[in-house]
């Protein structure tokens, strides 16, 4: 298939028609990521004033002195909150360090909750102002995006729409202020972000417009993700692909340094991991096991079981 054709498969799904035709919002959505794991969506409502200073506030963190930011990584803690250096995390079975450094924001629990030990609280940058107001603001205007998409998503699989509703509730979801450095004499082509599938549930991604990231086909093909500006993408995590028997699959993607003027900027994104709460059991959920499509995991297994399990495969903890 032409790449041109391809391509065209990730035509923005307004979000708008999921209030007046939500089954019809959901197939749409629904034939994107059974095909590549991945869909993108314009008319989300995420505010764009709340995005921009979002970025602003991450670009003025990571243009921080080395030993400031080195303040705010927490050895032993998996990358689970602040700061996680150049360098740091591997994609799973490769064998280069990811060319990129990053900041996670989780949620924020009250105190004595029943997750509290699975997680850690908050890190504010001292020397960045307004952070919690600007980064923790789109961390819970995300959190609820995520709600909406997972309902389309339990519409497609023939389930209630407020299917997913106490399986997210709680949940261990971050977000990710991340920053891919320039990088020095390259021509371009070479890999920022490895290719892997994320650990997740769902991922919401803001920043795709900026070339470099790709998506492989079924075929094989490395094909890019550029949506038109303002747009999220949205894509399948391995968990969902789990619960799902791997109908809505995990799609292997990567993050190359684009050829031409872009090769020496530093490119941001904000991805967005929408996770399951902690102690959910992961199976294989109804109607996603057949005769023909047997049931690959039959084994449950607790969320944040499976979280760290990846953790340590992607050498973070």
């Amino acid at each position: 298939m032409p790449a041109k054709e391809i391509l065209s498969r990730f035509a923005p799904v307004s979000m708008a028609r999921q209030a007046s035709d939500p089954q019809g919002f959901a197939n749409e959505l629904g034939r994107s990521f059974r095909e590549f794991g991945f869909a993108a969506i314009s008319d989300h409502a995420l505010d764009p004033a709340r995005i921009d200073r979002a970025y602003t506030k991450a670009a003025q963190f990571f243009a921080l002195p080395e030993a400031v930011k080195q303040q705010y990584f927490i050895p032993g803690g998996g990358g689970a909150r602040g700061y996680t250096p150049f360098g740091k995390e591997i994609a799973k079975d490769a064998k280069h360090v990811d060319l990129k450094e990053f900041w996670h924001v989780g949620r924020d629990l009250p105190a004595g909750h029943k997750y509290e030990a699975d997680m850690a609280p908050n890190l504010i940058p001292a020397e960045i102002e307004g952070w919690k107001e600007s980064v923790h603001g789109l961390y819970q205007d995300f959190d609820a995006l995520g709600r909406r998409v997972l309902s389309a998503i339990a519409l497609d699989l023939g389930l209630a729409a407020d299917f997913f509703d106490d399986t997210v509730k709680d949940g261990n979801s971050v977000m990710r202020l991340l920053h891919y450095p320039p990088v020095a004499g390259d021509p371009g082509g070479s890999i920022r972000a490895e290719a892997h599938g994320d650990i997740n549930t769902i991922t919401l991604l803001l920043g795709a417009e900026e070339p470099g990231l790709q998506v492989k086909t079924r075929s094989g093909e490395w094909i890019d993700m550029n949506p038109p500006a303002g747009c999220l993408v949205v894509n399948m995590g391995d968990m969902l692909a789990r619960s799902t028997n791997d109908l809505l699959p995990s799609t292997q993607h990567r993050v190359i340094n684009p050829v031409g003027a872009r090769t020496g900027h530093s490119r941001y994104s904000m991805p967005f991991f929408l996770h399951y709460r902690p102690d959910y059991m992961i199976e294989t959920l109804p109607g996603c096991a057949t005769a023909e499509h047997p049931d690959k995991y039959p084994q449950a297994m607790r969320a944040n079981d499976f979280l760290n399990q990846r953790l340590r495969e992607i050498g973070l903890l």
